[in-house]
């Protein structure tokens, strides 16, 4: 196992600086998009976090890094140095970013002479210069003895463009190249061919492999389907995704303090992530990509998520924010409980998230050790996990498809089962069943077994698999319903157990499909 590096990887820029100047501000202008949590509050960044820069057909990599009071001791601060001095180390260029409405203090100075002696091409930005009268004041920061200084205000991107021009420079940068496309939801399917039963009314001759006939061909044979649900349409056009991505994406989710960052520390070999006991370390979503035997994984550890009335703090509810939106990125969530606590209802509610987002799911349960072999209450049987899983399923009732696995991130005990499930469950998520086979699943369904009331049965002529990421079926039957929840359950069953689709989440829609009403043709006069 080896982080992922790039043969042809572009020059990294370090953003440095005390806290609250304004450095994450100015990352989110540069990567052009909100991907650092930005307050009033100081030290809101504490970990590492990496974006792309792009500009005019060339890019290059730009780390983010939390504030730095070089001689604070407190554990926090000195992890956040900790972390800012291996993004220094790695840079090919550093910004010291500085805030012109206030006054230079020691510790600017210490951190100028700390940067000046790296020897690595160094600029001074003064943020905060929106308005021409403080430009003046902006030249005084020159005492610090850095003479590449850029006023500018990032927060209304005046100076940013002029002063990614002059990073061009200084730094190496490669051709932009475009993201790999990654489509999930809703991939186009083409519709199989099908012929009436003038006697039975029903649809027969379903072709084993995906044909090439448009909803045209078919509308021409006498039926029509009508539009799915308008939120569906757009995602219904032309986008297509036969294999798996080349990188796979999972999202470390869960409470607080359940080892999520260790978690990302020990897949990752490294100390990405500042781990402590305190609850909500984590505020930003940190990436980092693994690459394992030949296939590469972005792990994002993303920040605890709390109830509501526990968060307090602006910067405390933006994290929850960013991890939800991180969570819908993603293809896969490792959902991590505390061994210790056990499951709660907030730890359901976190991985509602998932499912109804259309994640696929891995539960991870953490610190095993600590409630079987290593637990301090010698005099208590050591923890059982067939019965702790019976307990988890209890809870989470709706996550019934999803493997179960019981670490230790601490010790690394079982911590490789992580690499193995993701893999099975990312190729379940990707797998496709051709339309031959779910009709020959659908006529060998007895669907007289399913607790339905007899005017919520719907008749179904045939089904297809619309998409992959989450897996989507389509059903064509004789009524315009919504399918009622026992008998969505009982198909989905179905499907699982003839083609398992292990950690993933089934969506099935419902479409009518009408005869259209015959109309004669007429006859040509002669």
């Amino acid at each position: 196992m080896s982080t992922y590096h790039n043969a042809e990887e572009p020059g990294l820029l370090a953003i440095v600086g005390r806290p609250n100047v304004g450095k994450s501000t100015l990352f989110n202008k540069l990567v052009g998009r909100r991907r650092a949590i930005v307050g009033d509050e100081p030290g809101i960044t504490r970990d590492r976090l990496y974006g792309l820069v792009r500009w005019n057909g060339r890019e290059f990599r730009v780390v983010d890094t939390g504030g730095i009071v070089p001689e604070d001791k407190d554990l926090i601060p000195s992890e956040i140095f900790r972390q800012a001095r291996v993004a220094l180390d790695e840079a090919s260029a550093i910004v010291m970013v500085t805030d012109v409405r206030t006054e230079l203090t020691g510790p600017d100075m210490e951190l100028a002479r700390l940067l000046q002696k790296l020897g690595k091409p160094l600029l001074l930005v003064v943020n905060k210069v929106d308005d021409p009268k403080l430009e003046a004041e902006a030249q005084n920061f020159r005492r610090l003895g850095i003479q590449n200084l850029w006023p500018l205000s990032a927060e209304h991107s005046t100076g940013v463009a002029e002063l990614i021009e002059e990073l061009l420079k200084i730094i190496p940068t490669v051709a932009e190249t475009e993201d790999e496309r990654r489509l999930n939801n809703f991939a186009r399917r083409a519709l199989p061919h099908v012929e009436l039963n003038d006697e039975t009314g029903e649809l027969f001759e379903v072709a084993d492999e995906p044909t090439t006939e448009s909803e045209e061909d078919f509308e021409a044979a006498g039926y029509e389907v009508e539009d799915l649900p308008g939120e569906d349409e757009a995602g219904l056009e032309d986008r297509l995704l036969e294999s798996m991505p080349g990188e796979i994406k999972i999202a470390i989710i869960g409470r607080p303090n359940v080892g999520k960052s260790t978690l990302l520390n020990n897949l990752t070999g490294s100390d990405r992530a500042i781990v402590s006991s305190i609850a909500g370390t984590t505020r930003d979503a940190i990436d980092e990509v693994v690459e394992h035997q030949g296939k590469r994984y972005r792990f994002i550890d993303t920040a605890g998520i709390r109830r509501k009335g526990k968060t307090h703090l602006m910067a405390e509810k933006m994290s929850v924010v960013m991890a939800r939106k991180h969570l819908e990125e993603a293809d896969v969530a490792l959902m991590v409980i505390d061994a210790i606590e056990g499951v709660s209802a907030l730890d359901a509610n976190i991985a509602g998230y998932a499912h109804e987002s259309g994640r696929s799911v891995v539960i991870v349960v953490n610190k095993w050790d600590l409630v079987t072999t290593s637990r301090g209450d010698m005099d208590k049987p050591a923890a059982d996990s067939r019965l702790y899983e019976e307990q988890l399923r209890h809870v989470m009732k709706f996550l019934d498809y999803a493997p179960v696995i019981f670490i230790s991130a601490m010790n690394g005990k079982n911590v490789k089962r992580v690499f193995e499930t993701v893999e099975r469950v990312a190729k379940e998520r990707w797998r496709r069943i051709t339309t031959g086979e779910m009709n020959r699943f659908v006529r060998s369904v007895d669907f007289e077994r399913a607790s339905v009331p007899a005017r919520s049965k719907v008749k179904i002529y045939y089904m297809t698999q619309a998409a992959v990421a989450p897996p989507t079926f389509i059903i064509f039957t004789d009524k315009d319903v919504k399918l009622h929840f026992s008998y969505q359950r009982f198909l989905e069953n179905q499907i699982r157990e003839a083609f398992c689709f292990e950690g993933s989440p089934i969506w099935i829609k419902n479409v009518a499909r009408k005869r259209k009403p015959y109309v004669p043709k007429k006859k040509e006069e002669k």
